[in-house]
């Protein structure tokens, strides 16, 4: 595989990712869902993970950037199963609405499984590793990073403006730093 396919690759993966966190942060917004701390863990691993696709783009891509992307994958996934879990069984309830039948946690770890087989099946292809490096950043590829960029940004500024730097409450009623009245975590 060429450097160019396996950027192009990298730029869609990043879009992609970029789209499950714009609909996490539309939920959390449209719909008044605040994300309980197991979600906030699948967010980071995200977030991360994209930080692995955009430095494949960003600088071509290697092992290592890759290694991100399954190491923060795999910690989200461990979020997410546990979400899973927690509600399997009968009569636990669920956190959320569904989307096509399945919560978002559960969707959560299908994708972070996709993320890790996907990278291991770019490992495959030595030659997008061989120098020379595509020169210069395709419009794509600057678009992407940026939607990563102000997307992960949002999402870490939620967070605090949600668990005021301390610890997220299990079941969060409001933004701990915008409404003094909402309730803070035991401890």
């Amino acid at each position: 595989m060429s450097p160019d396919i396996s950027r192009a690759l990298n730029i869609a993966g990043l879009f992609a990712v970029s789209a499950i966190l714009l609909v996490a942060f539309w939920d959390q917004f449209a719909n008044a869902e605040l994300p309980c701390p197991l979600c906030l863990l699948q967010r980071a691993g995200f977030v991360c993970a994209a930080m692995g696709l955009a430095l494949n783009i960003r600088f071509g891509p290697r092992p290592s950037h890759y290694a991100i992307v399954v190491l923060s994958s795999l910690v989200g996934a461990t979020a997410a199963v546990r979400q899973v879990l927690l509600h399997v069984a009968p009569n636990t309830g669920a956190y959320g609405e569904a989307l096509f039948g399945l919560h978002f946690y559960t969707w959560a770890f299908v994708v972070f499984v996709a993320m890790v087989a996907g990278s291991a099946v770019m490992l495959l292809f030595d030659r997008q590793f061989e120098p020379p490096r595509p020169a210069g950043l395709p419009k794509l590829g600057a678009a992407a990073l940026a939607l990563a960029g102000l997307l992960a940004l949002g999402n870490g500024l939620s967070t605090v403006l949600e668990c005021g730097g301390g610890l997220c409450p299990d079941n969060p009623a409001g933004y701990q730093l915008l409404d003094p009245a909402a309730p803070a975590p035991p401890g």
